[in-house]
Formats: C-alpha cells, sequence, structure tokens
C-alpha cells in the first residue's frame, strides 16, 4: 500500500508500467545528468577559493573596472573622425564594463527589435496591400541563419563606403555626411536585424488571435485610432510581444557572432560571450573560476528574463479568450498616409534588414568584396563544398551530429510531453516540463564551460584519460552531440507537447480498455495522431543543431578534424583574407538546407510557418 502511494505520488498512477516508469526517469536522468550537474559543477567552482566557499571571484569581476565600471565610462556614442580623406559620423559606444555593456546591448537590441517586430507584425495582420505577400517572404528572410557571414555583410553595409551610404548619402544626400558604424553600436544593429524576426512571428500571432469583438466593444465606446492600439489591441498582444522580445535578449546576451566579426574594435569584445568564448579557446578558461563566475552571472540574468516573461504570461491570459470558435482577423485598407509610410519607410527598412542574407549569396559567388559592391563571379566557393576535404568533412561531421542529437531530442521530448500530460498529478511531472523547457534560457557559451569544468573535475573524468584535453581532443563531437541535444530540446518538446494537448486521453484509455498494452496504445494511436507534431519538432531542431554558434565554435573547435559548420566559418571568417566568401559558401549551403526543410515542413503538415515554431 505504501509503495503504490510513493509510486501514485511520483508518477500519477499507484501501478506505473515500465512505459510510465521510462517517461519519467529518462529526461529527468539524461537533464539532470547532462545540464544540472555539470552546471552545478561549474557553480561549485565559481565559488571554490582556496579551498573553502567563497564569493571571492564575483567579488573580483564586480570590484574591476574591466568588468564592472557604470561610473567612468570610456568610449562615446557618436563623434566626426577622418576616414579615407573625408569626415564621416562614427558611431562606437560607451564602455561601462564588460558585464554592463553586455546588458545595455541586450536591451537596446530588446528595444529595436520589439519596434521592428511589432510594428511589422501590425501592418502585415491588419492591413491588406498590393504587394502583401512578397512582403511576406521577405520578411521570413532574415530567418535564414548564416553564423559569421551575415555579420560581416552587416559590417560592410556600414562602413563609409558601403552600401548605407551610397544610397543616403551619394544619391539620395540625406546623409549630411557618411556614416560609420562599429564597435557596441555595430554589434547592436547586427543583432537587431537577425533578430527581429523573432518578435515579429510572436507578434504576429498575438495580433491574428485578438479576438475582435473586443476591439469592436471599445470603438462602440468610442475609442479609435492610435488610442484604440494604445489601450485595447497592444496590452492583449503584449504577452506574445514581450515573449519575443525575452527570447531576443537571451539571444542578444550569449551572441557570440557580432562581437567576433567586430573585434576589430576593442570596445566589441567587452561583452560576457566574448571573454569567456575568448578565454576558452586560449586555454586560459582551464581551472579559471573567474570564467566559471561570469558564466553563472550570464546564466542568472538569462533565467531571470525567461521566468519574468513566464510569470508575466502566466498573469495575462486573457489575451486569448473568446466566446468559441474561430473569427476573421481585422484586415482593412490602409489609408493614403498609411499607405505612404508602409511604402516608404516599411518597406525601405525591410529591405536593408534583408540586404545581409542577400549579401552571403553576393559574397559567396564572387572573388573579393571591396569598397560598396562585391567583384568578379565565381563558382569556385561553391565548388570548393564538394571538392575540398576540410571543407566536405565540416559538413558531414555536422550532418552527423545534428542527426545524432536529433534523434536524442526526439526520445526526450516524447517521453517528457508524454509524462507531463497524461499525469499532470505526479509531483515529477511539473519537474520535467521545467526541465524540458529551460534550455531555451541556457546560454549555449555557458553549457560549453559547464561541460568543460565536468569533465575536468568529476570521477571517472579527472585525472584520467578522459579529462577534457584529451576526451574532448579525441572526439569532441560527443560533448556536441549532448550539447545540441540539451540546446534544441524545448522547440521539439513544445511542438510535441502541443499535438498531446489536442489528443483526448480517452482515445489512449479506450485502446488500453481493449486490450492493448500502454506501449502499443502509445505506438498505435497517439504517435499516428501526432507524427506532424513529431516531424515538425525534428525539423526544427536538426536545422538548429546545424547552425549551432556558441557551443559549436567552442568546444566543436578543440580538434579540427570533428570541426562542425560553425566552427569552420569561424576561422575562415578571422582567417586569411578571401576566406570570407568561403564561409559565405557554407552559409549558402546552410540556407539551402534551411528553405529545403522548411518546403517538406510546410508541404507535409500544410501549415504555413509550421517549422519555424517560435509562437
Amino acid at each position: 500500500m505504501k509503495v503504490n502511494k510513493w509510486s501514485e505520488r511520483l508518477f500519477g498512477t499507484p501501478l506505473p508500467d515500465g512505459v510510465v516508469i521510462t517517461s519519467f526517469l529518462f529526461p529527468l536522468l539524461y537533464l539532470v545528468a547532462f545540464l544540472i550537474i555539470p552546471t552545478f559543477v561549474m557553480l561549485a567552482t565559481a565559488f571554490e577559493y582556496n579551498g573553502h566557499i567563497s564569493a571571492h571571484w564575483f567579488s573580483s569581476i564586480f570590484r574591476s573596472a574591466y568588468y564592472f565600471n557604470p561610473l567612468h565610462p570610456d568610449g562615446y556614442l557618436v563623434k566626426t573622425l577622418t576616414y579615407g580623406g573625408k569626415e564621416v559620423y562614427h558611431f562606437y559606444g560607451w564602455d561601462f564594463g564588460v558585464v554592463i555593456n553586455s546588458i545595455l546591448v541586450s536591451i537596446a537590441v530588446m528595444i529595436l527589435t520589439t519596434i521592428l517586430g511589432t510594428v511589422f507584425a501590425f501592418i502585415m495582420a491588419r492591413y491588406d496591400f498590393p504587394g502583401k505577400n512578397i512582403m511576406r517572404v521577405l520578411l521570413f528572410i532574415p530567418l535564414l541563419v548564416t553564423p559569421f557571414v551575415n555579420v560581416v555583410v552587416v559590417k560592410k553595409m556600414f562602413l563609409p563606403d558601403g552600401i548605407i551610404n551610397w544610397i543616403f548619402y551619394e544619391h539620395l544626400h540625406i546623409f549630411p555626411k557618411p556614416i560609420w558604424i562599429d564597435g557596441l553600436v555595430g554589434v547592436i544593429i547586427a543583432q537587431t536585424i537577425t533578430y527581429y524576426p523573432i518578435v515579429y512571428l510572436n507578434a504576429y500571432a498575438s495580433f491574428i488571435n485578438i479576438d475582435p469583438s473586443l476591439e469592436e466593444q471599445a470603438e462602440n465606446l468610442g475609442s479609435k485610432g492610435f488610442h484604440l492600439f494604445r489601450t485595447v489591441t497592444f496590452p492583449l498582444a503584449l504577452p506574445g510581444i514581450m515573449s519575443g522580445a525575452i527570447l531576443v535578449g537571451i539571444f542578444s546576451l550569449e551572441d557570440l557572432a557580432a562581437p567576433i566579426v567586430f573585434q576589430g574594435s576593442p570596445i566589441a569584445k567587452k561583452l560576457m560571450s566574448y571573454q569567456i568564448y575568448s578565454s576558452f579557446v586560449s586555454g586560459f578558461a582551464i581551472g579559471n573560476p573567474q570564467m566559471a563566475a561570469l558564466a553563472l552571472v550570464m546564466l542568472v540574468l538569462a533565467v531571470i528574463m525567461f521566468l519574468a516573461v513566464r510569470w508575466y504570461v502566466g498573469l495575462r491570459q486573457y489575451a486569448m479568450l473568446s466566446k468559441g470558435g474561430r473569427w476573421n482577423p481585422r484586415v482593412a485598407k490602409p489609408k493614403w498616409w498609411q499607405a505612404l509610410l508602409i511604402a516608404f519607410v516599411a518597406v525601405p527598412v525591410l529591405l536593408i534588414t534583408v540586404f545581409p542574407q542577400i549579401g552571403v549569396l553576393l559574397l559567396a559567388f564572387s572573388k573579393s568584396w571591396y569598397g560598396t559592391w562585391p567583384s568578379g563571379f565565381t563558382l569556385d566557393n561553391m565548388k570548393a563544398i564538394i571538392t575540398q576535404p576540410d571543407i566536405e568533412r565540416v559538413i558531414i561531421n555536422s550532418l552527423m551530429y545534428s542527426t545524432a542529437a536529433v534523434f536524442i531530442i526526439i526520445l526526450l521530448s516524447l517521453t517528457s510531453a508524454y509524462a507531463s500530460n497524461r499525469f499532470k498529478k505526479a509531483r515529477l511531472a511539473p519537474i520535467i516540463d521545467s526541465l524540458a523547457t529551460i534550455p531555451i534560457a541556457v546560454p549555449g557559451i555557458v553549457i560549453a564551460m559547464s561541460y568543460f569544468f565536468f569533465f575536468s573535475t568529476v570521477p571517472p573524468f579527472k585525472g584520467s584519460s578522459l579529462d577534457p584535453t584529451n576526451l574532448l581532443e579525441f572526439f569532441p563531437g560527443a560533448a556536441l552531440i549532448l550539447a545540441y541535444s540539451i540546446r534544441r530540446l524545448p522547440f521539439a518538446a513544445r511542438s510535441i507537447s502541443a499535438g498531446l494537448q489536442q489528443v483526448h486521453v480517452s482515445l489512449e484509455e479506450a485502446a488500453m480498455n481493449l486490450g492493448a498494452g500502454r506501449w502499443k496504445a502509445l505506438t498505435s494511436v497517439i504517435i499516428p495522431m501526432i507524427y506532424l507534431n513529431l516531424f515538425g519538432g525534428a525539423m526544427l531542431s536538426f536545422v538548429y543543431c546545424m547552425s549551432e554558434t556558441s557551443v559549436g565554435i567552442t568546444l566543436g573547435s578543440i580538434n579540427s578534424t570533428w570541426y562542425p559548420i560553425t566552427a569552420k566559418m569561424k576561422e575562415l571568417i578571422i582567417g586569411a583574407v578571401g576566406s570570407a566568401n568561403l564561409a559565405a559558401a557554407l552559409g549558402v549551403f546552410l540556407m539551402a538546407v534551411q528553405i529545403t526543410a522548411i518546403v517538406i515542413a510546410n508541404l507535409i503538415t500544410k501549415q504555413r510557418y509550421s517549422f519555424i515554431g517560435l509562437t
């Protein structure tokens, strides 16, 4: 009797079978082993000083002007410099120290992406105008991930002889002087262009899911125009917008591509992600508790943002309430002045944000790029993908790592979603659900650092042939597969969980009442009904694993034989002149993989944007 009560408390049923026990224990043990324990090992390292528990390393960070300098910032936001014999406005940024710089960059990116994403989402959700479908396609283009290369194009765009000055200074004469964007401002611009579609997708979903009757009631009471938007529409959409903004904030905090590309500017290096990365690749991270402490500072900031938005969204569930059924979103023809704003403000801004991906194509098929435009058409860079052994090898490596990780992700997602959705009364259910979701808030560089400390301090790895300098050098792919499976788990887990919520438990119970075991009911009833969710989650996770940056360029850079694509792209970007063209060719390959996956997923699921999975 006591065993039955104990089982019912833990698993939600007094007589759990093998399927139930596995559904609870497999994701729980896996996530504890490869997420929680490595994080606690890093935590213990950060709080250890001379054999005692101490906050010394955290104190050393916040007492150092290099890491924390709120009162006496260096640098400037903008000033006039001479470049190529002519005066330019140089946008640079203030240096408040590594920690504050990272926070300010993250906040600035959140604000800018929220403005861009919300404006575009409102236009696409509420207005019908010529060229809307083309604009919809263009809004999708920035979602194509091309690590490092798109930032290189952004940097070229905002040089004094870049395309922005070519348009707005030389031809339209809007700028009084050429502009040159660099430093932290360059990082902010690059991240904004990269991440604003995340806010757009979340905001768009929020706008089209608002019950029209709520706005109609406000109009009947006299509200209209901007007052209606400010008091009714925007507050109802705010939970979705906030979710996208916080996700962008976390991505900005952990981003390594922009700081690495802009590292020629010293201030761009003074970000937490770059500091941890540079110490890692230089070997200084081995046994360096200060870097463990800095990684934990980053982790705490990311988790606070994640938990804050979950709490906020939980308080605002009214945004999606309705009287039942579906409705047609409120779509209208724009007024003349609104049409002008769309045509002469929104569209040009959109084209600017699309150009980095176009620039990747131009760079991949050109011989060089000096000045405004690339020169010299060539197919040699694309041929190198299948003819150069080192390039071919990194593609095969990434395909192997991503495929292995996706198999693990599907098993973790299916078991965790089944346990948390079908046995909600179990005490382990909310724990498993939280563990399957929280990795989205854990920066990849933090996972890389935690794995390194884990393998160097925990038996049987410590002091054996399996320590990091041997294990990770011999086959870093094993650590990459583990890290990928943790990092990209939430996307598939949310997709599969949503599918399970749509399959009523009575269907499973009916099969079991007719004599089918739980395993038979799961494989013959539930999985066939959620296979679209399984497939969508698998495709999404696969693409994100292929383009994983922070883990790939840290753990993946230990042994060049086992480089993933992103590690090779980083090496090419910071390598010899002309190597960026090869990196762009790899970026084109990644775009082709993403487009193929999206098309296949949409054809199978027959849902527009079913592949994105961010809303």
